[in-house]
């Protein structure tokens, strides 16, 4: 072999060496340590200061000295916090990454952390990196700014564009970032989504998933009269509200979790998308619950149920006064309902299906809320972008990675996807246990650290086969 066929390997094994020092030598847990002390609680209202001094103070500057241009812009809701857009341009004929992550974390629950050193301080025990934000996505979106810096310094240049877009409102729903990106469309045009979010399958696997579930929350509600009677008097008498709106969510989703409801049900399974999940499975981590084998979806393998299928789900039930029951039948019930669905289910007249099935079973009465609605997607497991990452992680780490045609989680992808027109791939950097949005948040620092590996070599790769990859309008 000649020198100058070698040279490609030779470069991308020392990107990976570089990114193996990065965190060996301590800077990158240092870049993450200043990052999970700024307290950037965006369910907190005066965490206005905190969400802007993130983007300004600390991501901004961190991707100029990578050679982008950063620009600070207010949300389109005035209530909640700004967002940042980097990009870095080397030429027009290159493809153009958009790269995603978010600032904010929920409220750190500072009283109930009993590891670490609570949640604004990076603190390690053992292989646990504990933090707010460390899982959830501070410590995602580090570890791939630092993995585009080890190939800038092996490099000089990474081979392709990227545009970087950072939020600080995702643990609130992401409000504003839809009329943001409309309005920015011409400033996010790219060819393809690469960003990091939610958990691997297990912590062993490099995973890939294409897009999530959908997520519809709608609100059930019965009040039969104004006040409470007494049991004894008027037991037998009067409708029990509670009793009546369990009886409706059972004829909307039965005992073992099967919805009932013929519109809430998704298309039959794709082909593609069965044979990813094929042979997957799911739990078995320390700290993992035991799946319930009987529950859910007859027929499918959990996998299937988790990924490619819907659940509807109680959230909260209350009637009476749970803390302090009394003998009294209670006048009204209400219940919390939450939906995952899989692309192909149509929601848009989700509360009216609902209302005409409890209408249908004889519960007109009840009450159906207007519902808030993620939108569900799924990039084709067959587009040649995914090719491309899985090829990619598999040559750095020597692992077959995990394909999951989508999360079954929710995340705002369907901005990028839909209203942007991206091929959307996500390469996930924490675990199903990691106690994110719960005190003791961690991220592992194995996973940390196959993780800047393997994105080091993913974008070493982009720029090296940046000339074969789908271009948009190309």
């Amino acid at each position: 072999m000649s020198a100058s066929a070698a040279t490609p390997t030779a470069g991308r094994d020392a990107v990976l060496a570089a990114a193996r020092a990065h965190f060996d030598g301590g800077d990158f847990l240092r870049d993450l340590a200043r990052r999970v002390a700024i307290r950037t609680e965006s369910q907190d209202p005066a965490s206005g200061p905190a969400l802007q001094a993130y983007l300004e103070g600390e991501i901004g500057p961190c991707l100029a000295a990578l050679g982008f241009t950063f620009s600070i812009h207010p949300n389109p809701e005035p209530a909640y916090g700004p967002f940042l857009i980097a990009k870095r341009h080397e030429s027009d004929e290159l493809p153009t990454v958009l790269m995603y992550g978010h600032g904010d974390v929920v409220r750190g629950q500072d009283a109930s952390w009993k590891r670490g050193q609570g949640p604004w301080t990076l603190a390690a025990d053992g292989e646990r990196l504990y933090g707010r934000g460390t899982a959830d996505n501070k410590g995602q979106h580090s570890i791939n700014i630092a993995a585009l810096a080890q190939v800038l310094a092996a490099r000089g240049r990474l081979g392709f564009n990227v545009t970087w877009l950072l939020e600080t409102g995702e643990e609130t729903g992401s409000p504003g970032l839809a009329a943001f990106c409309a309005a920015q469309r011409d400033a996010l045009a790219a060819d393809v989504l690469i960003a990091s979010d939610g958990p691997r399958m297990a912590r062993e696997r490099p995973t890939v998933f294409l897009g999530s579930r959908g997520v519809a929350n709608f609100e059930l509600g019965l009040t039969l009269r104004e006040g409470a009677h007494h049991s004894g008097n008027w037991g037998g008498l009067l409708r029990n509200p509670g009793t009546v709106l369990a009886n409706a969510i059972a004829c909307l989703v039965d005992g073992r979790g099967v919805i009932r409801v013929p519109a809430l049900r998704p298309p039959p399974i794709p082909a593609n998308v069965r044979a990813a999940l094929a042979g997957l499975s799911f739990g078995g981590d320390p700290g993992d619950p035991a799946v319930d084998a009987d529950w859910g979806e007859p027929g499918l393998t959990p996998a299937e149920r988790v990924i490619a299928w819907n659940t509807l789900e109680v959230l909260a039930m209350v009637t009476g006064n749970p803390q302090h029951p009394v003998n009294a039948i209670p006048p009204s019930a209400r219940a919390t309902m939450h939906m995952r669905f899989v692309v192909g289910t149509d929601v848009s007249r989700l509360r009216e299906v609902v209302a005409a099935h409890l209408a249908a079973h004889g519960f007109a009465d009840v009450q159906v809320g207007e519902p808030m609605v993620m939108h569900a997607t799924r990039l084709d497991p067959d587009n040649a972008w995914v090719r491309f990452t899985l090829a990619s992680l598999q040559r750095s780490t020597g692992k077959t990675p995990v394909l999951l045609p989508n999360l079954g989680g929710s995340l705002p992808n369907d901005v990028f996807a839909d209203l942007l027109g991206l091929p959307t791939v996500w390469v996930p950097h924490s675990y199903a246990a990691c106690s994110q949005h719960a005190p003791d948040e961690h991220l592992l620092a194995p996973v940390a650290r196959e993780a800047l590996e393997l994105m080091a070599g993913l974008f070493w790769d982009l720029g090296e086969q940046a000339a074969t990859l789908p271009r948009r309008g190309h």
